[in-house]
């Protein structure tokens, strides 16, 4: 794994007029980590993904790849899933997947022909062969199941070869018995492809389970009478040893007190 960071927070903001949503996060993430993300509901989990893919920018403060400011629009560096199904459902699964080299080709018509369309259609029939959709080219979202769709949406974001996956909660509408399939689908990818992953999720042991590294967010300071004043920030970074034993982990999360600091030291 390199030792060179690809990702650095230095004292990262985000705000919404007067309604702060993230506040003095400060991280570094190297290349080839699986940071898995969790905290309450509107604690900025998925407004600091928005951060990372370009679609939102900071308030205050740096965010840097490879040590240069992130784009402010998403680029083929970044791909993302989201719990819902981000396919075209009037097209077949090798159609969607195809899209990401025709648009490449050809942003403006999206289409290709003659030996171009046939290597792009090989690539994306090997994609979807990969994430174990190989039989299932030609039909189309609605024929699929819920883990083939989203097998389906995880081939689309991995046609660009991104170094960076963004996952907003990608198997929270999920059973059981098909998040497991798609847990093992993920580690492989992760290992087999050098990604880079963020995962957000609100389920505590799928943290514990998948990721390298695990970030609570939350809330460490609140003012009754303005509760929209202060922000979230990440109050737990946590190396996780795959060796060792969940409970011992989660252990270290419900056990360990978050520093107390005065709002003079936190402004």
């Amino acid at each position: 794994m390199s030792q060179t960071p690809l990702l650095q927070a230095k004292n990262l903001w985000k705000e919404y007029g007067d309604n702060c949503v993230l506040e003095r996060v400060n991280v570094t993430v190297r290349s080839g980590e699986f940071v898995t993300i969790v905290g309450a509901s509107g604690c900025g989990k998925t407004t600091f993904l928005k951060l990372l893919l370009g679609t939102e920018t900071a308030s205050r403060g740096e965010l840097l790849l490879d040590g240069t400011p992130i784009g402010n629009e998403p680029d083929e560096q970044r791909g993302i899933v989201f719990q819902r199904y981000s396919v075209f459902p009037h097209l077949t699964a090798l159609q969607n997947v195809m899209l990401a080299d025709e648009f490449a080709a050809s942003p403006l018509l999206g289409r290709l022909f003659g030996t171009r369309k046939q290597l792009a259609r090989d690539r994306a029939a090997a994609m979807l062969e990969r994430v174990g959709l190989g039989q299932s080219l030609n039909r189309y979202p609605a024929e699929l199941s819920g883990g083939m769709q989203q097998r389906l949406a995880i081939a689309q974001a991995l046609m660009k070869q991104p170094r960076i996956l963004l996952l907003d909660e990608p198997f929270g509408a999920l059973d059981p018995g098909i998040r497991g399939d798609m847990h093992q689908l993920i580690h492989e990818l992760w290992q087999q492809q050098g990604l880079t992953i963020f995962m957000i999720t609100h389920d505590l042991r799928e943290g514990f389970a998948l990721g390298s590294r695990l970030w609570v967010f939350d809330k460490v300071r609140h003012d009754p009478q303005q509760p929209n004043r202060y922000g979230a920030h990440i109050t737990y970074d946590i190396p996780l040893d795959k060796g060792g034993t969940l409970p011992d982990a989660v252990q270290q999360v419900t056990s360990r007190p978050v520093p107390s600091m005065s709002y003079q030291e936190l402004a």
